[in-house]
């Protein structure tokens, strides 16, 4: 059943969110591009993915100021006020403390927040986000901004069909039923006027200079045929934040903390103990464990 949703003061800025699931811990998904917290739940791949979540965890979603449910605004907003609004709703929702989860976009205001506030940020997990969204000289992946402003004018001049979902699931392209619910999620995300203004102020997203300040655990999932976000764009994240645990992993050995062993549990992954170490600049000590290789079938 679609959870209520409600509103949290963030500024003169009204942000829609939701709030599901009992679980001990609580977790923000911080959306990217646009959504829709009422259409998200059509589609039963997303409102399946969200009961997972829930099914641990006390999840709370919500929509970006100036997208889906929340209150439209003049100026697209910076990337810091988009990361205030993550506050607003934690402290709307009674949550001192949440692990992170974000997608896309909501992948930099997740690192963002976390070097902000880490007194509140539990966990953080990415997928298929980036530090950068432009090609530079010292930054070579993705679209030049020749090639990203040819994307927002292809956008949105196509604004209410499936624009987009080519390059980011060519398998549910094929899928009719899928192609036309994700053409109403984008139309009822934002207007075509205000995709232009979201795509080109993503266009300035760079926190590159944020990574080396993430202080909490942190784990980078990246989808290595995405077609919209290069793989290698996961992996310069990866490399920099977790540089600090890979210095105590052996050969071909993956370490994570408890908490992202805590937050995935259920999940049939298994955990090896590495035992408790101190990680240089990251205060206290951390208990460490190996991702456990799937036994050969």
């Amino acid at each position: 059943m679609k959870p209520e949703t409600r509103y949290a003061r963030s500024g003169d800025v009204n942000i829609a969110y939701q709030v599901l699931g009992e679980g001990p811990r609580d977790l923000v998904l911080v959306p990217g591009w646009v959504s829709n917290l009422d259409v998200f739940w059509e589609e039963p791949r997303a409102a399946a993915f969200l009961q997972r979540l829930a099914s641990f965890s006390r999840l709370i979603l919500f929509d970006k100021r100036g997208t889906g449910l929340s209150d439209r605004v003049n100026d697209m907003p910076t990337l810091e006020q988009r990361m205030d609004d993550v506050r607003a709703v934690m402290d709307a929702a009674r949550s001192p403390q949440a692990a992170l989860v974000g997608y896309s976009e909501g992948g930099p205001m997740c690192m963002l927040f976390a070097a902000t506030h880490p007194e509140r940020t539990a966990a953080l997990i990415m997928f298929d986000a980036f530090a950068r969204r432009i090609w530079a000289p010292d930054y070579p992946w993705g679209p030049t901004r020749e090639e990203w402003e040819r994307y927002v004018e292809q956008y949105t001049n196509g604004w209410g069909g499936p624009v987009g979902l080519d390059k980011r699931s060519p398998t549910l392209y094929r899928d009719a039923r899928f192609r036309d619910w994700w053409a109403r999620f984008l139309r009822s995300g934002c207007s075509p006027g205000a995709n232009r203004a979201l795509m080109r102020m993503n266009a300035e997203i760079d926190v590159r200079h944020v990574l080396p300040a993430v202080r909490v655990p942190t784990l980078v999932i990246h989808n290595d045929r995405d077609g919209s976000i290069p793989v290698a764009c996961g992996r310069y994240m990866a490399e920099r934040i977790g540089a600090r645990v890979a210095a105590l992993a052996g050969a071909g050995e993956i370490l994570v903390s408890n908490t992202v062993r805590d937050l995935v549990a259920g999940s049939g992954l298994r955990f090896e103990d590495r035992g408790v170490h101190a990680l240089k600049g990251v205060p206290g000590e951390w208990h460490l464990f190996a991702v456990g290789k799937d036994n050969p079938s």
